[in-house]
């Protein structure tokens, strides 16, 4: 084992205002969810413009957060989105843990269900997505999965609109992350406390599948995922209260430590300021930040602004 890498303290950049917990929605939700939540934040992911927007899940709400962390309304739909990403023409396309795969305008904030089951049957209720730089989605397919039932998948739609299984014996599947040069799929894998390294052919094949991180501790695992420029990879630890910061062999970096509470969800590099780091803290329905050394991986969809 490794020794514990150096510490750094997230603060808090935003808080959800009373005013936007606690709906309808969240009431509906809660018995699918399984957690009794006010709000649940998650998805971090900023615009082509550089804006951050995350989703609250129990809500079925998607929220931009201004630089001064105030909290604004983009959609609210029956749904319960989990992952969020931009595709190249701006549109938000989120992994809906009840509505499958969604697709929403910006603008008018209506959303277009683009998945919504496997020609094998229902989907188990979807978590997160990422594209490659080619316009391929991976996305994973969670529901209830553990290690009692290990039946989640890995899902690619490819940009004509093919879906291929990649995976279906994960025991929650959960955040994605892709190397610099887009030959490994990072899978977090909750319920087992691991994360995954799929080797993706330049076919599109998949190489040996095995663990690459095995972590310990905490109240539920691994869940959201980012990669910096050098491939080192970010792990937002839930129900631990930490992000962890691994080399691309896998040697902690730095944790990040969440200065509220244990659910930190997700992650994302700022794409103005990318050594920025926003994580998703919801237990609190809190946006932490942290400033790190290396700047994140530009992803598809949300180009750098020009220096």
């Amino acid at each position: 084992m490794f020794a514990s890498p150096p510490i750094v303290e997230a603060e808090c950049f935003a808080r959800l205002p009373q005013s936007l917990r606690d709906g309808a929605a969240a009431r509906r939700n809660a018995a699918r969810f399984g957690r009794e939540h006010d709000s649940f934040l998650e998805g971090p992911s900023f615009d082509s413009d550089g804006r951050l927007h995350v989703v609250d899940i129990v809500n079925g709400r998607v929220l931009r957060v201004s630089d001064g962390g105030e909290f604004t309304v983009v959609c609210e739909y029956d749904g319960m989105p989990c992952g969020l990403k931009f595709d190249k023409d701006g549109r938000m396309v989120i992994a809906d843990f009840k509505r499958g795969l969604v697709e929403i305008d910006p603008r008018s904030g209506e959303p277009n269900v683009l998945v919504e089951r496997l020609c094998q049957g229902e989907f188990h209720g979807l978590n997160d997505l990422i594209f490659s730089s080619d316009g391929d989605l991976y996305f994973t397919d969670q529901g209830s999965t553990d290690l009692r039932n290990p039946y989640g998948r890995l899902v690619r739609r490819r940009r004509d609109g093919r879906l291929e299984v990649l995976l279906d014996n994960v025991p929650s599947p959960n955040g994605v992350a892709l190397s610099p040069d887009e030959s490994v799929l990072y899978l977090a894998v909750t319920r087992a406390n691991s994360v995954w390294r799929v080797p993706l052919g330049a076919d599109g094949s998949l190489g040996r599948v095995g663990t690459f991180i095995q972590l310990s501790g905490g109240l539920a695992g691994p869940d959201g995922l980012a990669v910096d420029e050098t491939g080192s990879l970010l792990v937002a630890h839930c129900g631990l209260g930490a992000v962890w910061l691994f080399s691309r062999l896998g040697e902690p970096l730095l944790r990040i430590r969440s200065t509220l509470g244990l659910l930190t969800t997700n992650v994302a590099y700022d794409v103005a300021n990318p050594t920025e780091l926003c994580i998703t803290e919801s237990e609190s329905g809190s946006i932490l930040r942290a400033k790190l050394e290396v700047p994140g991986l530009a992803l598809y969809g949300t180009p750098r602004p020009a220096a």
